[in-house]
């Protein structure tokens, strides 16, 4: 009776989904500030010591690199990323991908979690949306 006691909570435990999952990385890890360094004219070098090795270059089109992000937070919502880089020669020819269009979520700092920033204006907005009746209104005082 113990035994099916414990085999029913433990699987009860695990369908509450206490048990941790790991963040899903793969790709190349590109922050913006990275790819704001990287200007049209830089050589093949230079721009691998900035973001890396690109993780699709293809010999049979050596002018193009692509480097291509995922990641997965543990809560389940994934984000994408391809930044598309094409050489003229050694030189840094044009740039696409480099920018994030407003409306899309972007890529969090896979290093750093949320900035402090962010985690800020998400508590102002929770404080914002409590509602608070204590019926005390304290004015700041003048000088």
């Amino acid at each position: 009776m113990r035994a099916v006691l414990i085999a029913f909570l433990a699987l009860s435990l695990c369908a509450c989904g206490l048990i941790f999952k790991l963040p899903t990385r793969q790709g190349n890890v590109l922050d913006q500030k990275d790819i704001d360094k990287v200007e049209l004219g830089m050589n093949r070098q230079q721009v691998q010591f900035i973001l890396g090795t690109p993780i699709a270059a293809s010999s049979m089109r050596p002018e193009r690199w692509d480097y291509l992000a995922y990641y997965k937070n543990p809560r389940g919502k994934a984000f994408s990323r391809t930044l598309t880089l094409y050489f003229d020669g050694d030189k840094l020819a044009r740039m696409e991908g480099q920018k994030l269009a407003a409306s899309e979520p972007g890529m969090p700092d896979l290093d750093q979690g949320e900035s402090e920033e962010q985690k800020k204006a998400k508590t102002e907005e929770e404080r914002a949306k409590e509602k608070t009746d204590t019926g005390v209104i304290i004015t700041p005082k003048k000088k």
